[in-house]
């Protein structure tokens, strides 16, 4: 969708001065086939704010639109305005970028749990995200740490919090939290190979329930492999 497209029917929206129930749920259904990111979801903010401010005449009208706008900034920060279901698909970079899009945005800190981490995509943008002060704490399972290509050390080395199982089994998860409000999970593995050969999957969730549990079962291995 051009952003002439989504101009087209902010203006068909605005018309009659109100959003029906039905073309809200028009605009939600379009924006489910878009998969917009944080960054877009913030365009598109911006261009209905100034769709909003093009039917506006009185200045006075116009002053409360900017004092809306910058107020909605401050309220709505990136990937917290909606709720958020998603699931993207390898072979191909929707997974691996979705994953650096969420180091990107995070602003507190990320929990992750993942049996290997060889892409230094991935591994670039968590160390990236430490440095700019998000706190990250990463589980692994000991002997895919040791694995050619590896990027548990590097991440150690950066400064990043870094836990194994040691024992005979193997941590097998694959999720992550951010700001302990969403959810990544599926069976991605933070490798170029499931970017580039393997039939993957991952799934973002923002359902409290969720979210909840995948929280403390983090909580619970982080105490297990001190």
């Amino acid at each position: 969708m051009t952003p002439e497209q989504l101009d087209e029917i902010f203006h068909q929206t605005l018309a009659d001065s109100r959003l029906s129930r039905g073309e809200r749920k028009a605009l939600s259904q379009i924006l489910a086939d878009e998969r917009p990111d944080a960054s877009q979801l913030a365009v598109f903010r911006h261009q209905a704010f100034a769709v909003a401010d093009e039917h506006l005449h009185d200045p006075r009208d116009r002053q409360i639109v900017e004092w809306l706008s910058g107020v909605m900034k401050v309220l709505l920060p990136p990937d917290h305005d909606q709720t958020v279901a998603e699931a993207r698909f390898s072979p191909g970079q929707d997974c691996v970028h979705r994953v650096i899009s969420l180091f990107d945005h995070a602003r507190q800190s990320a929990q992750v749990c993942v049996f290997t981490i060889t892409d230094d995509r991935i591994a670039d943008a968590m160390i990236e995200a430490h440095g700019r002060g998000l706190r990250i704490r990463v589980i692994t399972d000991n002997m895919k740490a040791l694995d050619r290509g590896s990027d548990i050390e590097r991440l150690r080395r950066a400064g990043l919090e870094v836990r194994e199982d040691r024992s005979e089994h193997h941590m097998h998860h694959k999720f992550a939290l951010f700001d302990e409000r969403l959810l990544l999970t599926g069976s991605f593995n933070w490798t170029r190979s499931a970017t580039v050969y393997n039939q993957e999957n991952v799934v973002i969730t923002s359902e409290l329930r969720l979210v909840r549990a995948f929280r403390d079962a983090f909580a619970e291995l982080w105490e297990k492999f001190r």
